[in-house]
């Protein structure tokens, strides 16, 4: 499901009242299936206006070019990515780090699976590598992102040594997990079952002897 906040990122500027976020939103999932539909080289300004039935003029108010459209809609992706991941552990049945990063992969999957436009642009690697930071790499930023939940939820040691071996976990994962969905549009779950098993026992060997 969509998140409804709209920050300011990429916006030329920030949408204050109802109708205006309400506009902005509409753009974003308008944007998010026709990525699907024609890709990120096939999205333009026009079809996009035409799908979220507002004037052309009104996506330039908000947004410069097709490139800060897909931006938002990254920023908003990556949000609500950690908003699924705050949800799951607030259940309080992860008992362990590794059972966090689990929980991790298994919302990275299920938003391929669910979420319009995230199996084609993921978190923006498709358009830039530095959709969601000027100076990190977007995975990067995941993995950033996992850490600080990793010390805050389980205590892990905060380290950069965490930080390297989740950034080699990241890239590994997400590699395998486009891996999957290229092979059944689902996930083939005989990979995404091995992705798993594989970035368990990487992290095993390099981030266990950092828990608190």
């Amino acid at each position: 499901m969509a998140t409804s906040t709209v920050t300011a990122g990429p916006l030329r500027r920030v949408p204050v009242q109802g109708r205006s976020v309400a506009r902005v939103q509409r753009m974003l999932d308008a944007c998010a299936v026709l990525v699907d539909e024609v890709g990120y080289d096939g999205l333009t300004t026009t079809l996009l206006a035409e799908r979220a039935e507002v004037a052309i003029g009104s996506v330039y108010q908000f947004f410069p070019d097709k490139r800060a459209i897909v931006q938002a809609l990254t920023l908003r992706n990556m949000e609500a990515y950690l908003q699924r991941l705050s949800a799951r552990f607030a259940q309080g049945d992860l008992e362990n780090w590794w059972d966090g990063v689990d929980a991790g992969i298994d919302e990275y999957i299920s938003m391929h699976r669910s979420l319009p436009g995230f199996r084609t642009l993921h978190f923006g690697d498709v358009v830039d590598v530095h959709l969601l930071d000027d100076e990190r790499d977007n995975n990067a930023v995941i993995a950033e992102e996992l850490a600080r939940v990793l010390v805050e939820q389980f205590g892990v040691a905060d380290e950069p040594r965490l930080r390297f071996a989740l950034e080699i976990a990241v890239e590994s994962a997400d590699a395998l997990i486009k891996l999957a969905f290229r092979r059944d549009p689902e996930g083939d779950d005989e990979v995404l079952v091995e992705a798993k098993a594989l970035i368990r026992e990487y992290l095993h060997r390099h981030v266990d002897v950092t828990t608190a």
